[in-house]
């Protein structure tokens, strides 16, 4: 499953990319912006998700168990 997550996070990283490199010196439109903040949001569960599940497996518990948690909680985070 962490397979799943990396690639996920893969893809998301590589979108997130293209929408950076979209509009150089000019910004992104509305649209790719929201986008762009969703891209982001979805990077902090996988990568969320991801550390937690290793966690779980190294405790000695099943990982496959703990799902993504709500954008609101993994937010907050500081890295």
């Amino acid at each position: 499953m962490a397979d799943d997550i990396l690639r996920n996070i893969d893809a998301l990283v590589a979108e997130e990319h293209r929408l950076r490199n979209r509009s150089p010196g000019e910004g992104l439109d509305p649209e790719d912006r929201a986008r762009l903040q969703a891209v982001e949001r979805q990077l902090d569960q996988c990568w969320d998700l991801l550390r937690r599940r290793k966690a779980s497996a190294e405790a000695g518990q099943d990982p496959e168990r703990l799902a993504a948690r709500p954008v609101s909680e993994v937010e907050s985070y500081e890295q």
